[in-house]
């Protein structure tokens, strides 16, 4: 028999690394791109060209599909109610969704569980975030991401921009602390309606402009401890806030050894993308298990090590990509290179490569080369 359609909304390339697991479990995918020749659509056949905000669009992807899922979180919260009362399975829900949707929301139940958070408030105006106190953050309550719709504010002329960014687009102002960490982590769980979880290490990351640039796992120098204290806010708010497919918790760690929660993502995250080369069950094919109410696999890692970095378009055209393989394959046997299908262009992730092993330091430094040779940083050589 035919295994159920899965309708999957968004085109970049969260979906399009979803493809590749779904073609072993043999699950149908059924993709709302945004445009033609976006990431995913390239190696979805079934896929339409579609604007993810109009209700009548997502009827017509999701007929016939029991299930919907997604590659970003901006779908409104309204729509996904309206699909829900049609009768599809909308995961994660929307009830859930709008926690990594919006800020302000995040941070109001986050308190009520609990969970250790930067001191926060909404903030109408520069007065108020004169009174909450400089320096701080301000973020837009929705619609930010990879460090757009943030701004670090250390003079009240800084949070004129801000301000101005949330009237334009109709949205509010959250201030946080500046907080003073060492190192940001990540926590990724996945869940499946039926209340199975499975915890993935906690990893390091480092951020490039406000773009995730670089992973480790697991996070070298965590204590069990506080991975373990990591794991489990992962799993408590997952559980809490009845997240259905692949949960990110964003973390800092503090200069004093706390942890705080920063973000929360409700689908596969960059945070993620070493499990596809270091871990037993990628968090793809973890996510399609989840929402697919299948038997989670085992995020238990392959080797000691595993780096990942990002691939990001340069200042300039230079970067090799495809004809970048040459060199880096030749160079580096072990080395696992994922392209996007994307279009270079300056600050862009358009792929990611993984090394892993037994020594740290080696798997860094294959890993920062061949990112650095795709995107066109180094010249010419047979080093």
């Amino acid at each position: 028999m035919r295994a159920p359609t899965l309708a999957v909304i968004g085109g970049g390339q969260l979906a399009r690394m979803m493809a590749q697991p779904a073609i072993a479990l043999g699950l149908p995918l059924r993709l709302l791109a945004e445009a033609p020749g976006v990431s995913a659509a390239q190696v979805i056949p079934d896929h339409v060209v579609g604007d993810y905000t109009d209700l009548d669009t997502l009827r017509a992807v999701t007929a016939g599909c029991p299930v919907v899922t997604f590659d970003h979180e901006h779908v409104p919260t309204a729509h996904l109610h309206a699909l829900e009362a049609d009768g599809i399975a909308v995961r994660p829900g929307p009830d859930a969704l709008v926690h990594a949707q919006d800020k302000a929301v995040m941070r109001a139940r986050l308190a009520e569980l609990g969970v250790p958070c930067p001191r926060n408030a909404v903030v109408a105006s520069t007065a108020e975030v004169e009174a909450f106190g400089l320096p701080c953050v301000l973020k837009t309550t929705r619609g930010g991401y990879d460090g757009k719709g943030v701004w670090v504010v250390r003079d009240l002329a800084d949070a004129e921009p801000a301000f101005a960014a949330a009237d334009a687009a109709g949205v509010q102002i959250l201030a946080e602390e500046l907080v003073d960490f060492r190192r940001e982590l990540s926590a990724l769980v996945a869940r499946s309606p039926s209340g199975q979880a499975a915890a993935y290490p906690v990893v390091a990351s480092t951020q490039l402009d406000g773009v995730c640039h670089e992973v480790i796992a697991p996070a070298p120098d965590l204590s069990p401890a506080l991975a373990g204290e990591a794991q489990q806010i992962a799993l408590r708010v997952a559980g809490a806030l009845d997240v259905t497919g692949i949960l990110a918790v964003e973390l800092f760690e503090t200069a004093d050894g706390r942890i705080l929660v920063n973000e929360l993502a409700m689908r596969p995250h960059n945070t993620g993308h070493w499990t596809q080369d270091g871990a037993v069950t990628s968090q793809f094919e973890n996510h399609l298990r989840a929402v697919m109410d299948l038997p989670l696999g085992s995020p238990a890692p392959r080797s000691r090590w595993t780096v990942m970095v990002n691939i990001l378009g340069g200042p300039t055209d230079t970067g090799r990509l495809y004809d970048g393989f040459p060199h880096a394959m030749a160079r580096d046997p072990h080395l696992r290179v994922h392209l996007y299908g994307k279009d270079l262009r300056p600050g862009r992730k358009v792929g990611h490569v993984n090394t892993y092993g037994d020594d740290l330091d080696d798997c860094l430094e294959r890993a920062r080369h061949a990112a650095a040779w795709f995107r066109g940083d180094l010249g010419d050589t047979s080093e």
